[in-house]
């Protein structure tokens, strides 16, 4: 039985027969023939393991039909699984086998198969051939056998942990080094037990870990099923663990953005303190403090904006995303790691500088000179001969709109304080109508302007009517949905919040221009812009926060 033991490299039919052959006998000789082939099997485990592990699982079992039955038979023989590194090998050759979007009841059985088959070699040693003589062992150590394995999945991830950590300190050394075959084998390994919480501290090693090879050594199946884990929270990782993976990884960087997304447009808005919330929690604005991780949130934001239309939802994210954004930058980069061109490497840094400048740095007094300084270089750089491309204005466009902040109080400071009207004014309508196409933004500023003059000739005024609003509520419904529109909806909503009489006809006024216009939702999030700037900046206006409270609520339910 033991006498021929040169076999062809993958022969796959003669190790199925051996493996039931071993099965079947249990008498010396078959044992000394298990042993006489080990070696071998062993090379031919690992050719397997190199053969499928590109494939994925329905291809690797249309290629070997019966890989199931031998793996299985291999992975209940003590003499296999004692032998060096056999017992690893079968473990990669199982995981390329799982499927981690399993399409059908099929492989969710084979799913169901790998997992206790992997449970079961992660529960086994090399002496462990004696069932009575372990459990014996187990208890004269004090554990129970739970208890024991719970302790040796520990210790198995204690050693790969403290392995793949030696190998980064000793990463000049050659001998030393592990692998990228073996490191890419380990995270394999980790696929199907990713949720296991012992298994974190690996996971986390795994993502910090840095070979010397310039390509990635971590298999993309196990960067995906972290990544998954991690968004439905099945899995909590340090900060840094999650920013380098998706460092290393753009296409779970791009899923995380898209989920973002996904969950602040599945909840109705009841306050930016809430979107804030969960922007943060998703640990996106803090990982932004990698300039190339920055870059690419915001391409994902201009393209979800262009195909939504410039919807506010998208606009509302990307403005707390960049408020967090700046303010983790800060925190981080007292020293600083980062230039700002470094986000910002084809914008006007002038520009750059004064839109990062957060308004509760600046006296209020000055607030009014800060937008007339932001308005006269966005006027200078889109009035320049060289910016002709609609993309060059859309990028200027764009960055003003991450820094929203500026616009809400260049709109208050038009009718709160003494200011020069047409810089302000022209900042707003280079928002509400960036393309200049037939003279559209210019005509807006001949809109914005007399609907200006006209509220601020009643904005000391305490006894208010709706008619004496009806010239600028008339520009509001009696046009269709355009810049025009939006801008004098912006100024009015301001007018009604701000002025002495506006107050007492607020939701009058709001309540009618919605009945009859589609705007309820761009109202909603102007007052939820200014609620929260009113809470974050100390202004002491409890009339002005209750009245928007009230029209939130009675506007919520028509958004």
């Amino acid at each position: 039985m033991a006498q021929d033991t040169t076999v062809p490299k993958l022969n796959f039919e003669y190790w199925l027969d051996k493996a039931v052959e071993w099965a079947q006998a249990t008498t010396l000789e078959s044992q000394k023939d298990v042993c006489l082939h080990l070696p071998q099997l062993q090379e031919f485990l690992h050719q397997l393991y190199e053969t499928i592990k590109h494939l994925g699982p329905t291809a690797a079992i249309q290629q070997f039909p019966l890989i199931g039955q031998l793996l299985g038979r291999l992975c209940w023989n003590p003499f296999v699984i004692g032998y060096d590194e056999s017992q690893k090998t079968l473990m990669w050759c199982l995981c390329c086998l799982y499927s981690s979007e399993p399409q059908n009841a099929v492989e969710l059985k084979a799913n169901s198969w790998i997992r206790s088959l992997l449970c079961h070699l992660l529960s086994s040693s090399k002496w462990e051939s004696n069932e009575a003589e372990t459990s014996t062992f187990i208890s004269a150590l004090g554990y129970t056998s739970a208890d024991y394995y719970c302790h040796l999945v520990k210790n198995m991830v204690v050693s790969l942990v403290t392995e793949l950590r030696e190998n980064q300190f000793n990463g000049l050394s050659i001998q030393e080094n592990i692998s990228a075959s073996r490191v890419n084998a380990i995270s394999i390994f980790c696929v199907p037990l990713i949720t296991l919480p012992d298994l974190t501290p690996l996971l986390e090693t795994l993502l910090l870990y840095h070979g010397g090879s310039s390509k990635e050594v971590l298999s993309s199946e196990f960067l995906e099923a972290v990544n998954e884990a991690f968004l439905k929270k099945k899995i909590s990782l340090p900060e840094s663990a999650v920013f380098s993976l998706w460092l290393r990884h753009l296409p779970s960087l791009e899923k995380a953005t898209l989920h973002l997304l996904d969950q602040v447009f599945s909840i109705q808005l009841n306050s930016l303190e809430e979107v804030a919330c969960i922007i943060k929690d998703s640990l996106l604005p803090q990982a932004a403090s990698h300039p190339a991780i920055f870059r690419i949130v915001n391409e994902i934001f201009k393209n979800a904006l262009m195909e939504t239309d410039g919807t506010s939802e998208v606009i509302t994210i990307i403005k707390v995303f960049t408020q967090l954004f700046l303010l983790a930058y800060q925190n981080e980069n007292k020293q600083p790691k980062f230039p700002l061109k470094a986000y910002f490497p084809y914008h006007h840094q002038p520009l750059v500088r004064s839109l990062v400048r957060r308004p509760f740095e600046l006296s209020t007094t000055y607030w009014s000179q800060h937008v007339k300084h932001i308005s006269d270089m966005l006027k200078a750089l889109v009035e320049d001969t060289n910016v002709s491309s609609l993309t060059d204005l859309f990028e200027i466009w764009f960055l003003v709109a991450c820094f929203g902040e500026w616009l809400d109080i260049a709109a208050e400071q038009l009718l709160k304080a003494a200011v020069e009207s047409d810089p302000v004014l022209w900042l707003l309508a280079f928002y509400y109508c960036p393309k200049n196409e037939n003279q559209q933004r210019t005509q807006t500023m001949v809109e914005a302007q007399a609907v200006y003059n006209h509220l601020m000739m009643l904005f000391s005024c305490t006894d208010l009517s709706l008619k004496d609003l009806e010239a600028a509520v008339c520009r509001v419904t009696g046009i269709e949905r355009c810049c025009n529109q939006r801008l004098t909806m912006h100024l009015l909503t301001n007018f009604l919040l701000f002025s002495s009489g506006g107050h007492k006809i607020a939701q009058e006024c709001i309540y009618h221009i919605t009945e009859i216009t589609d705007t309820s939702k761009e109202v909603y999030n102007l007052l939820i812009h200014t609620a929260y700037r009113l809470n974050h900046s100390g202004e002491e206006n409890q009339r002005t926060v209750k009245l928007m409270n009230e029209l939130l609520q009675k506007l919520k339910l028509k958004v």
